[in-house]
């Protein structure tokens, strides 16, 4: 199981802002659950600290030091009783232990499908369900995989360069621009994903660049749901986006489970 290095984490909330609606979505779960929450791969806070000022207890497990650092900074601008709110916790979620139970454990922007193998999967979930009150809830989201986009990946050409986006650099005020290239290998279900940052000076010269590596395992809505029930849980609901619209293929998969 990977985790974002320095390059990742300092430039993350600028070229990775989430799905639409999931902020709010998260939010409103939390609030709903009531204190303590439990995020796992909290990353750079980006919904653990909106949580914290909707008034919830949340802890944050992330496996990257880096993604930690930068959250860590976040909350250091928010008011004293937010900040008091919060627990950050460098962790794996195949693996931790907090000698406490949560009514609400969420682990937002497809961060479950950095765990690669069926094996690790189960171990996180086991290790979820140990850390979930009576009746406590598990809700996660991945992106449903879509057979024409993996098909159109597995191919040499499929993993051409592409532009994803631009955005100015938070101290240089220079243009960064993000490309990608994803290689799909369907007898894996993983994603291989290669990022490339390119710093660019007035005259669209190209003064720094960098890279990042991502690797992540998709998985399909019956694998998914019987996963869940083996290890433990009962399901509630399957989401198709952040507005609770039903399931569609190739969209989101939003899950709600309870302990059972």
């Amino acid at each position: 199981m990977e985790h974002y290095g320095p390059v990742e984490a300092y430039y993350y909330d600028y070229y990775s802002t989430g799905t639409p609606g999931d902020l709010d979505f998260y939010v409103e779960e939390a609030r709903k659950a009531g204190s303590p929450v439990l995020e796992l791969g909290c990353g750079t806070g980006r919904i653990l600290l909106p949580v914290a000022q909707a008034g919830i207890e949340v802890t944050g497990v992330d496996l990257s030091p880096a993604m930690l650092a930068v959250a860590r900074k976040k909350l250091a601008d928010l008011d004293d009783a937010d900040q008091k709110r919060v627990t950050l916790v460098e962790g794996d979620m195949r693996d931790f232990s907090l000698e406490q139970q949560f009514s609400l454990i969420f682990i937002p922007y497809r961060a479950f499908m950095h765990v690669m193998t069926v094996p690790d999967q189960k171990r996180a979930l086991a290790c979820i369900h140990k850390h979930l009150a009576d009746q406590g809830r598990l809700i996660f989201n991945i992106f449903d995989p879509r057979l024409d986009i993996l098909a159109a990946h597995a191919t040499p050409l499929g993993a051409a360069l592409k532009f994803v986006q631009e955005f100015i650099h938070p101290d240089t005020g220079r243009r960064i621009t993000v490309w990608d290239t994803r290689q799909y290998d369907q007898g894996t279900q993983t994603l291989q994903q290669y990022f490339i940052f390119e710093e660019l000076d007035d005259n669209d010269r190209v003064v720094e660049k960098s890279y990042a590596p991502l690797t992540l395992r998709y998985s399909f809505r019956f694998e998914i749901h019987n996963l869940l029930e083996l290890c433990g849980f009962h399901i509630e609901a399957l989401y198709g986006s952040f507005d609770r619209q039903p399931f569609r293929p190739g969209g989101e998969q939003i899950w709600v489970a309870r302990k059972a």
